[in-house]
C-alpha cells in the first residue's frame, strides 16, 4: 500500500510516498527559513501563502523521485493539526482535493502522534509501551504511549515550547535563525558551566510540566546585566551563555523525561521532533537512559523536523487496522 502524505503545519511544505508505512519511496521538503530569518520567528501569513505556492511542485516532486503515478497511490493523509490554522488549510485542502479526484481516501492525522511514530518507522525492534520526550518550536511534552491510539499527555510546557526558547534567544544574542542549529553551534565554542541558569520546575507539584519563560527572562536579564545590549557583548561570553542556556534546558527535558520513564515503568523512550536534532539532548538523554538501563531509540535527522514521510507512514498504520474492522472500506471517510 502507498500512501502519498501531506505536511504543512508550519513552516515547512512536506510530501512523501510511504510504501507499507516504512518504507519511504521519497520525501521532499521545502523549507521556509530565509523567508522568516528577519523576523527570528514564523510570521503565520507569509507560512500559509507559501504552502500555497509551493505545495503542488513539492508534491510533483515526491511523485517523481518515487517513480510514481497519481494513480499508484491508495490514499492520500494530511496533517490535520495542532499547528498554524492557515497552514493547516492549504495541507488539508490540497489533500481533499487530490484524494476526490482520485477517488482515493482521504485522512487526517494528528502532527504529534505522527512525530512519535516517526520513531517505529526506523526501528522494527521498538514496541509499546514508551514514553516519548516530543520537543520541537512548537511544542514541548512528555507522552506515555501505552499503546496505538492510546495516550497519556504526562507533562507539557505551560508556556514557550523548548525550540521557541532556541529561536528567541538565539535572535536575542544575534546568532541567527532558526535559534536550534544557531546555539548549538555557539555551544559548542562556549563553556557550558560558565553561568547557572534556571532548572525551572524540576521540584515542581506538576512535577513532568515544563516553563522555559523564566530560564529566557534570566538569560536575558544576565546578558544585560553584562553589556548595555547583546551587540556589545564580548564574543567569548556570547559563546558561554549560548552553552550554558542550552545546558539549563537539556537538562530539564532530560531530568523529566527520565522521571515520566520511571514513574511508568517503561524501559524504552523515544525523543522526536524538530530539537531531537539537537546533539547534546542527545548525548545528555543517551547517558541518562543508559544508567537506567532504558534504550532510548531517536529517529534520523530527516524524521525529527516536521516531514510528511511520518504522517503517510501513520496513516498506513491507521488505514491498515480499520481495514481490519470494517467491511466496506469506503466507509472509511474523508477529513
Amino acid at each position: 500500500m502507498i500512501i502519498l502524505g501531506i505536511e504543512t503545519s508550519c513552516d515547512e511544505t512536506s510530501a512523501s510516498l510511504v510504501g507499507d508505512g516504512h518504507r519511504i519511496l521519497s520525501l521532499v521538503t521545502s523549507t521556509q527559513i530565509d523567508f522568516h530569518r528577519i523576523y527570528g520567528g514564523v510570521v503565520p501569513e507569509i507560512a500559509s501563502r507559501l504552502h500555497a505556492e509551493t505545495i503542488r511542485e513539492v508534491t510533483r516532486k515526491a511523485l517523481e523521485d518515487a517513480s510514481a503515478d497519481l494513480e499508484e497511490i491508495d490514499a492520500v493523509a494530511a496533517t490535520s493539526g495542532p499547528g498554524l490554522l492557515g497552514s493547516l488549510l492549504v495541507g488539508v485542502s490540497f489533500a481533499n482535493a487530490l484524494a476526490l479526484s482520485l477517488r482515493k481516501p482521504c485522512m487526517a492525522i494528528n502532527h504529534l502522534e505522527a512525530h512519535i511514530y516517526s520513531a517505529f518507522m526506523e526501528f522494527s525492534e521498538i514496541e509499546p509501551p514508551v514514553v516519548a520526550l516530543l520537543v520541537s518550536g512548537g511544542h514541548t511534552a512528555i507522552v506515555f504511549m501505552e499503546d496505538f491510539g492510546r495516550y497519556r499527555m504526562m507533562g507539557s510546557t505551560l508556556d514557550d515550547a523548548a525550540g521557541e526558547a532556541f529561536d528567541k534567544i538565539a535572535f536575542f544574542l544575534g546568532l541567527g535563525y532558526p535559534g536550534g542549529p544557531a546555539i548549538e553551534k555557539a555551544a559548542l565554542k562556549g563553556n557550558r558551566t560558565a553561568f547557572e541558569f534556571p532548572r525551572a520546575m524540576l521540584r515542581h507539584k506538576r512535577l513532568y510540566d515544563f516553563s522555559f519563560s523564566g530560564l529566557k527572562t534570566s538569560v536575558i536579564n544576565k546578558v544585560r546585566s553584562l553589556a548595555e545590549s547583546p551587540e556589545l557583548l564580548p564574543e567569548k561570553v556570547k559563546l558561554d551563555v549560548a552553552a550554558s542556556f542550552q545546558e539549563a534546558v537539556c537538562d530539564a527535558l532530560v531530568a523529566k523525561t527520565i522521571a515520566s520513564a520511571e514513574e511508568s515503568g517503561v524501559k524504552r523512550v523515544v525523543l522526536t521532533g524538530g530539537v531531537a536534532a539537537n546533539l547534546r539532548l542527545r548525548e545528555k538523554l543517551g547517558e541518562a537512559c543508559e544508567k537506567k538501563e532504558i534504550r532510548l531509540f531517536t529517529p534520523s535527522m530527516k524524521l525529527c523536523g516536521d516531514n510528511a514521510a511520518m504522517i503517510a507512514g501513520l496513516a498506513f498504520y491507521k488505514r491498515h487496522q480499520a481495514l481490519e474492522f470494517i467491511d466496506d472500506v469506503s466507509s472509511v471517510k474523508p477529513i
